[in-house]
C-alpha cells in the first residue's frame, strides 16, 4: 500500500462503537448518515457537522460489533465509502458514546421524513401525499427522493407540533388502498423527524413542490412524468385524473397572465396555484384545484376555448 495515498482507516486505533468520519460533503445531513450506515446496524445516536470545515461527523452504533462490521467491510472493499459522491474517511473514534444528542428522529421537528414501504417511486403521487398529510395541517412544501432505504419523502408542517400530530396518527399505518394502484397489495408509512427546518425547493414538478410559493418555476422535464398517460383496464392509453390541469395556450396575441388565468379558471372553483412557464416555444400553464372533480369540470368547459374574443389565446 502507497504511503503516498490517504488511508480510509486507522488500525492502531481501539475498535469503539462510536465512528468518526471525515471528508464528509458540506453540512451533511442526519439523514445521510444514518444511509450510509445502517446497513451495518442501528444508530443510535449521531452528531454532524462538527470541525473547521463543518465536514466530519460522529455516528453510534447500538452495538460494538456492528461498528466493526463497517470499518471492516469498507478497509477490504474496492468500493470506498461516498456521500454524494465524496469518499468518506472512516475511524474509530476515541470516545465510546455521543452524549447531548438525542437519537436520529427522536428530536421533534416542523419536517417528516417517511419512507414508504411496499412500493416503488411510480405507484404514489405527490398529490397522494400531499392529501393523506394535509388532514393534520397546512403542509408548506414535499420533496420525494428515491434511497436504498426506499421511496421516500420530506414533507415540511407549520411547526413541530403540527407534523407531530401527523408523525402519531400515521406511523406504521397505511395508504388507504383507494389512494393506490390496483398492483400494490402492501403500503406501510415509517415517520421519524428530520433535521431539516426548511426545504429547499427550486421548481414545482411531479417530485418536489413548494405550497407556499406559486410563482414558483415549474421543471417542464420534471412534469412529464406526470403528464403520461397511462393503462386503462381495457388496455386503452388514458389521461391520468389529477387536481392539476396543463393548460398550452395557443395564438398568443394579448398577454396572458396569472391573474387573467386566476380570473378565467376560478370561475369553476378555488384555484389553489397557478404557475406559468414556457416550453417548445409555447406558453403554457399549471393550475391547481383543491380537488379531481373540480379540475375536470374546468378542463371539459375550458378546452378548445379561447380567453379573448377573436379567437385569441385558444386554450
Amino acid at each position: 500500500m502507497s504511503t503516498s495515498s490517504q488511508t480510509q482507516f486507522r488500525y492502531t486505533q481501539t475498535p469503539s462503537k462510536v465512528l468518526h468520519l471525515r471528508n464528509l460533503p458540506w453540512e451533511c445531513t442526519e439523514e445521510e448518515l444514518v444511509e450510509l450506515c445502517k446497513p451495518f446496524g442501528k444508530i443510535v445516536n449521531t452528531k454532524c457537522n462538527v470541525g473547521a470545515n463543518r465536514n466530519q461527523a460522529f455516528v453510534e452504533f447500538v452495538d460494538l460489533n456492528q461498528a466493526i462490521s463497517m470499518v471492516s467491510y469498507y478497509a477490504s472493499s474496492s468500493e470506498p465509502a461516498q456521500v454524494r459522491g465524496k469518499t468518506v474517511y472512516i475511524q474509530y473514534s476515541n470516545r465510546h458514546e455521543i452524549v447531548n444528542n438525542k437519537s436520529p428522529g427522536d428530536t421533534p421537528g416542523n419536517v417528516l421524513l417517511v419512507t414508504i414501504e411496499g412500493v416503488e417511486a411510480n405507484d404514489v403521487t405527490i398529490e397522494t401525499i400531499h392529501l393523506v398529510f394535509s388532514a393534520f395541517g397546512f403542509v408548506h412544501k414535499i420533496a420525494t427522493f428515491e434511497k436504498a432505504a426506499g421511496f421516500q419523502a420530506l414533507i415540511q408542517f407549520t411547526d413541530a407540533e403540527t407534523a407531530s400530530s401527523a408523525r402519531n396518527a400515521l406511523d406504521g399505518r397505511s395508504i388507504p388502498r383507494y389512494l393506490l394502484p390496483d398492483h400494490v397489495t402492501s403500503c406501510h408509512l415509517r415517520i421519524s423527524y428530520s433535521a431539516h427546518t426548511d426545504l429547499n425547493i427550486k421548481f414545482q414538478s411531479h417530485r418536489s413542490r413548494d405550497y407556499t410559493n406559486p410563482y414558483l418555476p415549474v421543471n417542464p422535464t420534471a412534469m412529464e412524468g406526470l403528464m403520461q398517460p397511462v393503462v386503462g383496464p381495457d388496455g386503452k392509453k388514458q389521461e391520468p385524473q389529477s387536481n392539476v390541469l396543463l393548460a398550452s395556450i395557443e395564438n398568443m396575441q394579448y398577454a396572458v397572465t396569472v391573474d387573467v388565468l386566476h380570473s378565467v379558471f376560478s370561475a369553476f372553483g378555488t384555484v389553489q396555484k397557478i404557475a406559468i412557464f414556457e416550453k417548445n416555444g409555447g406558453t403554457q400553464a399549471l393550475i391547481q384545484y383543491p380537488d379531481v372533480t373540480t379540475a375536470a369540470v374546468a378542463k371539459e368547459s375550458l378546452e378548445g376555448h379561447c380567453i379573448y374574443e377573436g379567437g385569441y389565446c385558444l386554450q
